[in-house]
């Protein structure tokens, strides 16, 4: 009976070099997803989107960047919690909601400990013992999360998840933290120019509330002659009695002065 013989060294050789030619080719595809995924990001403006909007896109580059992603999550905190959530998938969204229902999972260590936390098993990981296996009951095995840091620290976390184990090796996690980093200052600049822009847009409401407010003044003054401080207090006390904004008692004030001014137009 003839003995099994070993592989020649030839066709073992073989077997490497192309082993290695599609470890290369895959090497190279992560690195142009990667290239792809940046330029994206550096391409976005606040000027185009709202914040929310803004996130998510963010979010979907990051799921393209990361090789093994079905889906990724961003989360900015406030005061330490949750304050802007945003997803690239619905079933991000749904995971993300049980974590922060619970108060436990890979996002909420990896902002709240400033470093990357995995895993490759979410349904058995003793980790978070409450929120992995509803996790792995919704089909996703696999997580990456990283903190994103802008000016000021830690500002919230990037989510990653896969439905397959194991999906996350030491090269997806290094090119995810290399995301992480531009995706970091990203979503701080977003988070800026959103203050600002609503900051701005609070200035423009008061000054146009105080204009109102001004003329009922005016109005109140010549129909009774009282002072501008006792006009005022007489608009203050209406808005305190109807617990109503003085700006919406100082409008109706200049609509009913309008009323007035039209109906004794209309009988000449």
């Amino acid at each position: 009976m003839t003995e099994p013989t070993d592989p020649t060294p030839a066709s073992s050789d073989a077997a490497a070099a192309v082993a290695l030619d599609t470890a290369q080719d895959q090497a190279a595809e992560d690195d142009t997803d990667l290239r792809d995924s940046l330029a994206g990001l550096s391409r976005l403006t606040l000027g185009l989107t709202g914040l929310a909007d803004m996130l998510t896109h963010v979010a979907e580059f990051a799921a393209g960047a990361i090789p093994g992603a079905d889906g990724a999550g961003l989360t900015l905190l406030s005061e330490d919690w949750p304050d802007t959530v945003v997803a690239s998938a619905e079933f991000v969204r749904q995971v993300d909601e049980i974590q922060y229902g619970l108060g436990e999972g890979p996002c909420i260590t990896a902002a709240a400990e400033g470093r990357t936390v995995s895993s490759g098993s979410l349904g058995g990981d003793m980790a978070w013992p409450r929120f992995g296996p509803r996790a792995g009951r919704l089909g996703v095995h696999s997580v990456m999360s990283l903190p994103l840091v802008g000016a000021d620290g830690v500002l919230g976390s990037l989510n990653v998840y896969s439905h397959t184990k194991d999906a996350f090796d030491d090269r997806a996690i290094e090119l995810g933290e290399l995301f992480a980093i531009p995706a970091g200052f990203s979503a701080h600049s977003a988070q800026e120019l959103d203050t600002a822009r609503r900051l701005a847009a609070q200035l423009e409401t008061a000054l146009t509330s105080r204009a109102v407010i001004d003329r009922a003044i005016g109005i109140m003054m010549s129909r009774s002659g009282c002072t501008a401080a006792e006009a005022f207090d007489k608009l203050r006390v209406i808005s305190q009695t109807e617990n109503t904004k003085l700006a919406l008692v100082a409008q109706r004030v200049l609509d009913e002065a309008v009323r007035r001014a039209r109906a004794r137009r209309a009988e000449r």
